[in-house]
């Protein structure tokens, strides 16, 4: 994921990537066309000849509209797939351990909740980008940490790695996130449980402010 003046839509998947999921993914990055710039693949509970199975598929329909195709948590399914990169959490593995197994070209993220220590050790150890959050109460996942706008603000003026806005936000809420400084913004579930098409192009909206 390249930086760029503008920000970016980093979208994850539900936990279902089954049924017609591949559709839905489809018509969301063709919506999104130049504005979601990386996939992330994020299943649990599943074995990993299981999930490479459903992420092939995904992964193809990425590499076709040249969107970065992330994994979640898992270095070995990561190499498996040859994908793009992997995201890792602060227990999900070691950064180093990530760019031996997947190559100096792989995209690195590191979750460093609301912490600046964390987010400074992450880009001193080589991560490609950095994930901050919750910023907003999350329906995908259970959230413990809580940033602030400050955060992104500082981050954004003091260095030059990127940073992922994460938790509960929807086109309503993410416009003081792009004013802040966020490269990107993570988003799930509001645009997955409705139609993932409106709800792309009301993002597509509030970033650009028009």
């Amino acid at each position: 994921m390249t930086q760029k003046i503008s920000t970016q839509l980093y979208l994850i998947s539900p936990l279902d990537v089954s049924g017609g999921f591949p559709e839905r993914l489809e018509r969301a990055l063709d919506e999104g066309e130049g504005l979601i710039t990386a996939f992330q693949f994020r299943v649990k509970g599943m074995d990993q000849h299981e999930a490479a199975a459903l992420a092939e598929p995904l992964q193809q329909i990425c590499a076709d509209r040249e969107v970065a195709f992330i994994v979640n948590d898992s270095i070995p399914l990561a190499k498996r797939l040859g994908a793009d990169g992997v995201h890792l959490g602060q227990s999900d593995g070691d950064l180093t351990e990530a760019r031996e197994e997947l190559g100096k070209d792989a995209q690195i993220g590191v979750t460093c909740h609301a912490s600046r220590h964390l987010a400074i050790e992450a880009g001193e150890a080589g991560a490609d980008y950095v994930a901050f959050g919750a910023f907003f109460d999350s329906a995908t996942k259970q959230t413990e940490h809580r940033a602030d706008l400050d955060l992104l603000e500082w981050w954004s003026a003091m260095v030059e790695i990127p940073c992922v806005a994460i938790g509960g936000i929807t086109p309503s809420n993410c416009r003081p996130l792009v004013d802040a400084g966020a490269d990107f913004l993570a988003v799930s579930g509001a645009v997955w449980s409705g139609d993932e098409v409106a709800a792309v192009k009301a993002f597509k909206e509030q970033i650009s402010g028009k």
